[in-house]
């Protein structure tokens, strides 16, 4: 793999004495889209956070872009361009869908595009603009999954994070989803999964990680590791 964007050495991040990930290493090819599965509890969401600055790193290096932002806030890493979409969607439900996005570019890497960024949300979800003065919690699941999504998208992210994305969807939503994260990477944004559905997800990844206990047990190409008897026993129950 070449043109790595997101280099990860020796990861290790903990709840007070727990380790929920132990020296993980990771590599996210830039234009590319690379899964993170494993079972529940695996360490998946940890590392996610620990990437976006949630969760201090307890040992190991985070490299992004060619520099070292293991120790950086978090509003520094989105203005380095790093951004996530978390489990359970976060929206402000008392808000309207242009205030909710309109909190997504509230960086400095983002501010002076905000209208660009809202043509930009509307035209990849044009529910949301049919929607724009409605108030978020009155949303359906799905909708508010695109939001969720488009709100990350307005803080201009290199690197787009999804947690669990289809999580809780109508199998019709979720495909949906999984088709604008293709949309997504034939725009040239590179993306880093995790989610539930590690079939789908592996169809259309190009590299894959798997964790098992907070550690790295596999890595290759996403349709290999889908091909894989272990995975296919392990987590798709085949």
């Amino acid at each position: 793999m070449s043109n790595a964007l997101l280099q990860v050495t020796d990861l290790s991040a903990a709840y007070g004495q727990v380790f929920a990930l132990k020296n993980f290493s990771c590599r996210v090819e830039e234009g590319k889209i690379t899964a993170l599965v494993g079972s529940n509890g695996a360490g998946k969401t940890t590392f996610l956070r620990a990437l976006s600055g949630l969760l201090p790193a307890q040992h190991g290096r985070i490299d992004f872009d060619g520099g070292d932002i293991t120790h950086d806030p978090s509003d520094k890493r989105v203005e380095a361009g790093l951004a996530m979409v978390p489990e359970g969607r976060m929206i402000f439900p008392t808000f309207t869908v242009e205030q909710n996005l309109k909190i997504g570019a509230i960086s400095k890497r983002a501010r002076d595009y905000l209208v660009e960024g809202l043509d930009n949300s509307y035209a990849l979800f044009p529910k949301l603009e049919q929607r724009r003065h409605q108030l978020s919690g009155t949303l359906s699941g799905g909708e508010q999954q695109m939001l969720a999504v488009a709100r990350g998208l307005m803080a201009r992210p290199r690197l787009l994070m999804l947690d669990e994305p289809t999580l809780g969807l109508a199998p019709l939503i979720a495909e949906a989803i999984f088709e604008m994260m293709s949309q997504l990477k034939a725009t040239g944004l590179t993306l880093l999964i995790v989610e539930q559905d590690v079939t789908r997800t592996l169809q259309i990844a190009d590299y894959a990680y798997v964790l098992e206990n907070g550690a790295g047990v596999m890595a290759g190409d996403a349709r290999d590791i889908l091909a894989d008897p272990k995975v296919r026993e392990s987590y798709l129950g085949i």
